[in-house]
Formats: C-alpha cells, sequence, structure tokens
C-alpha cells in the first residue's frame, strides 16, 4: 500500500453464537479472552453487510408451489414468501462477512529486500496466531491471498464509506 506500509487480510467464518450451550459459550468468551490478550498488536476489524437479494429463493418456491396439487403446501408457500417479502423489506436479510486486517510498516533504514522478508514473515507470524486463536474459538480463518480480493473487499468497504459520509 501507499506510505511503505503492508497489509494481510484473514477472512473469519464465525461460529453461530446463539446456538450453543451455556458451557460452550463460556469456553468460547475464555478462548476469546485468550485471543485478545495473545495478540499483542494492532489489528483491525472490519464487517461488511448486504442485503441479500431474495428474489431467486422466491422464485423457486413458486415454480415448486405451480407442481404441487396439495392446497396446505400451497398455503404454506404461499405464507412463506409473504414472510422472506417482509424480511427483504425491513432489511433483515442480510450477508455479513468478517476481516481482520493485519499491518506493517517498511523498516527504515534497512534496505528493502530485507526489509519486505522481516514483514512478510511478521505477518505470516501475525496471522498464525490469530488463526490459533480463532480456531479456538471454534470460528475459520482463512487467508486473502490474491491481490483481486484485497482490492474487492477494500473497495467495497472504501465505496461504502464514501456512500455513507455523502447521505450525511
Amino acid at each position: 500500500m501507499k506510505n511503505n506500509k503492508y497489509i494481510k487480510i484473514l477472512k473469519i467464518i464465525p461460529i453461530n453464537y446463539n446456538l450453543k450451550s451455556d458451557l460452550e459459550k463460556e469456553s468460547i468468551l475464555n478462548s476469546y479472552k485468550i485471543f485478545l490478550k495473545t495478540c499483542n498488536f494492532n489489528i483491525q476489524i472490519l464487517i461488511q453487510s448486504s442485503k441479500e437479494n431474495l428474489e431467486k429463493n422466491i422464485l423457486n418456491i413458486q415454480k415448486n408451489i405451480q407442481k404441487k396439487e396439495n392446497k396446505f403446501l400451497k398455503n404454506i408457500s404461499d405464507e412463506y414468501i409473504k414472510y422472506i417479502k417482509n424480511m427483504n423489506l425491513t432489511k433483515k436479510s442480510s450477508t455479513k462477512n468478517f476481516y481482520i486486517i493485519l499491518s506493517n510498516e517498511k523498516l527504515k533504514g534497512i534496505e528493502y529486500v530485507e526489509s519486505f522478508e522481516i514483514i512478510k514473515n511478521d505477518l505470516k507470524e501475525k496471522y498464525f496466531k490469530v488463526k490459533d486463536c480463532l480456531s479456538r474459538c471454534g470460528n475459520s480463518v482463512t487467508e486473502i491471498n490474491t491481490k483481486k480480493e484485497i482490492l474487492k473487499i477494500l473497495f467495497s468497504f472504501l465505496n461504502t464509506r464514501k456512500d455513507i459520509q455523502k447521505n450525511k
């Protein structure tokens, strides 16, 4: 990035905490505390929400309704379609993506090749710490590797922020 800053983006696929038992929840919270204590470096947490388009789901249900001869199933399907449309209207149907951004800056006074290797190893070490700790909480952590994916994430986040600022 500009200003000699390097980043690594991690995608987090979370667990559904609400479905866990009280004992599991306590264990998850303790693992999360360990994560926060272990990561003695700066992290940024990015959560992106986007409204889900449910039109394909509705069309599939409507196609299946036409095939059914059972009025009871048709009524249930109609009610379900109303429910989905209501969810879509009230903006309660959304997809959330969770990311952690790790960063490091180029070291001053060190040649580029040496500095780059040091930064690359540091970011890799941070990645493994985050992955290990969040895996203990039950989350899945993957590294975003391609420049295309990274640019897509950053672009969507920055453009959303611009849209928010324009609307104020």
